[in-house]
């Protein structure tokens, strides 16, 4: 299963990434995980990113594109992979189609993630994660108690969350015009293709689970 996220910011895309993680044993691959992972490393693609970021420029798409090439290249992706925050804009899409054409491992599905944008500024300024493992969760959808019975993986201790800083409502409404101008079109994109699956991705978290799963199943 080799399949895409798409959706607005705080539409559910890493929540439902991560219990798409469990269920099927297939990595996650978020565009800023490796990023974040390059620069710690300090390799190559990691040099060239951290020299853009200090100079305020976005990170090229060649660059981005040469770690998710290098991402798939390990072994945990042979049964698939979940892309999550990439492509986000139709360059972006067309590299991404060659590339995996490239390397023998095209998409299976897109899938879109529909929320209504009032309930996606509630969801964001909502949302927080955690500074060790990088886990996100939301304030206003999580059980009560969940929290505090779990534990961060790599510390072993109660998550430390923080809120980050565009996940604030001041920040919402320009990051959802942002993304009606540049991402949205991606949905006729891959409509054209045949890859394109909607869902209702508003309600609550098993009944989304399972509109997702029916989706990939279609």
């Amino acid at each position: 299963m080799r399949i895409v996220l798409l959706g607005a910011p705080g539409s559910g895309k890493g929540t439902q990434s991560q219990r798409l993680v469990e269920r099927h044993h297939i990595p996650q691959i978020s565009t800023g995980d490796l990023l974040r992972a390059a620069v710690a490393k300090g390799t190559l693609l990691g040099l060239q990113a951290q020299e853009a970021m200090a100079a305020g420029r976005l990170v090229a798409d060649e660059i981005v594109l040469g770690m998710i090439r290098e991402r798939l290249g390990e072994s945990d992706t042979r049964e698939g992979f979940i892309l999550d925050g990439f492509p986000r804009n139709l360059a972006q899409a067309r590299a991404l189609d060659e590339l995996l054409r490239t390397i023998g491992q095209p998409l299976d599905a897109v899938v879109q993630l529909n929320v209504d944008y009032g309930e996606l500024s509630r969801r964001i300024a909502g949302r927080r994660t955690c500074s060790d493992c990088g886990r996100v969760v939301n304030l206003l959808t999580l059980p009560a108690g969940a929290l505090e019975q779990e534990r961060c993986p790599k510390t072993g201790q109660p998550h430390r969350l923080f809120q980050r800083p565009d996940d604030n409502e001041a920040t919402v409404a320009q990051r959802l015009r942002v993304y009606d101008e540049q991402t949205c079109p991606l949905v006729d994109y891959f409509r054209g293709q045949g890859l394109l699956r909607s869902i209702d991705a508003e309600g609550d978290l098993e009944t989304v689970s399972a509109r997702l799963a029916q989706a990939l199943a279609g």
